[in-house]
Order: structure tokens, then C-alpha cells, then sequence
């Protein structure tokens, strides 16, 4: 890890298996139209990518693009931001994004650290970060996504009362963002009973991560922190 604080380069693969017709077609011909600029280029406006939207909400790890598309789907006048460093998930989320004519998605193709570093302050409303890679060896932790870096940037990117959601379904994880979030004053855990975590919002659509883990006997928590 470098001294910017995130990891310079992405670790394990970058594509899954290879792509049909239709997803490669995609990637070659919508994801140029909806990707956002290279955030090493300098400092992205949030309003410039979504003219008129009342407000922009990040998803960091899209995976299959589930979640990010049944959110823009229903908040149409909300400008919805998916990163994702994977050629499988980014093709699954623009096929989403096809199929459903889904006009308010922007896509970076690429890790979220530089993005969200990249971003200016207060300029989020929400901040997704759902089933990240747990990184399980020890060895491997300064890989995870949620870090004192993580909670330094979200209270950076998230303005007053807005909510910095997370899930998980694997315990270490949990507890490791507990760990963290106890060290991040600009936070508060807003669940007051075991249901708030133990049972998913109805403004939480599940992903195909959550769905494989309760099909493996792995129990997710649904983790809401509101930028105080």
C-alpha cells in the first residue's frame, strides 16, 4: 500500500470467463458512452456527468450490477455512479443497463479508490459497498476495501445525515468493519434492534452474492452508518 493510501494495482483476475456476443458488443459499444474519465487525469464533477440530478449516490463493486440497476430504476432523477475493476461484472451492469434503458448509471471500469479520491467533497448523498471481497488470509488483509482509508474518504464524499450502507456475509467481515467504524467519529451505526441488520431493508434488493451465501448456509448482516 502506497502512501496515497490505496492499493496501486488490482489483485487477482480481472475477467472471469469469456464474454458472448452480446456483453463483448456492449463493452465495445456502450460502455464508451456511459464510463467515467480516468480519474488519474484529475478531479471529477459529479454535476457534469449527471446535469439535473438532484442528487448522486456511489456503488463501490457492482458485481452483477443488480443492486446499482434496481436503485436507478427508481430513482430516476438520482445519478448513480458503479465501480468495478472486473470485465464479467462490468458487462453484466451495462447489460442491465440495456435491457432496462437505464439513462442515469455512470460506469468506472477500474478500481473505486482513485474514483473516490478523485471526487469532491460532500458531493454524495449514499455509498454502497455490498459483499466485498473478504480477502480471508491474514496476509492479505491490506487488501480490503473497508480501512481507517475507507472511512476517512467516506466522511469526506458523504454530506450530513446521508448513509454509508455495507454488507457481508462473512463474520471476520463484519466484525472487521465494526472495528474500523468504532475508529470513524463521523459515523454512527443507526441500528437500534437485531432485525435492523439481521433483516434487509425493503430499499435493498438482493444480489446474486447475497442470494449464493444464504443458499450456502452463510447468514448476511445489512450494515447502516449515518455521516453524522
Amino acid at each position: 500500500m502506497n502512501d496515497r493510501g490505496y492499493i496501486e494495482n488490482l489483485y487477482g483476475r480481472r475477467q472471469d470467463k469469456p464474454l458472448r456476443a452480446r456483453p463483448a458488443r456492449l463493452m465495445q459499444e456502450l460502455l464508451p458512452r456511459v464510463a467515467i474519465a480516468d480519474p488519474s487525469h484529475g478531479p471529477i464533477a459529479p454535476q457534469a456527468l449527471f446535469p439535473g440530478s438532484r442528487d448522486v449516490w456511489l456503488e463501490v463493486g457492482t458485481g452483477g450490477g443488480e443492486h446499482l440497476a434496481w436503485q436507478a430504476g427508481r430513482h430516476p432523477q438520482i445519478g448513480m455512479i458503479g465501480a468495478e475493476p472486473f470485465v464479467n461484472g462490468v458487462a453484466k451492469l451495462l447489460s442491465e443497463i440495456d435491457s432496462k434503458e437505464l439513462a442515469n448509471i455512470r460506469v468506472h471500469f477500474g478500481d473505486a479508490r482513485p474514483l473516490m479520491e478523485a471526487l469532491p467533497d460532500a458531493s454524495l448523498g449514499r455509498l454502497f459497498v455490498l459483499h466485498p471481497d473478504p480477502w480471508p488470509k491474514r496476509r492479505h488483509f491490506k487488501r480490503r476495501m473497508i480501512s481507517p482509508w475507507f472511512f476517512t474518504e467516506a466522511a469526506r464524499l458523504l454530506r450530513p445525515g446521508s448513509q454509508l450502507r455495507i454488507a457481508s456475509d462473512i463474520p471476520d467481515y463484519i466484525r472487521w468493519t465494526f472495528m474500523h467504524a468504532r475508529n470513524a467519529p463521523a459515523f454512527e451505526w443507526t441500528a437500534r434492534r437485531r432485525a435492523d441488520w439481521e433483516v434487509r431493508p425493503d430499499d435493498w434488493p438482493q444480489t446474486r452474492y447475497e442470494a449464493k451465501a444464504l443458499r450456502e448456509g452463510r447468514v448476511p448482516a445489512y450494515l447502516t452508518f449515518r455521516r453524522i
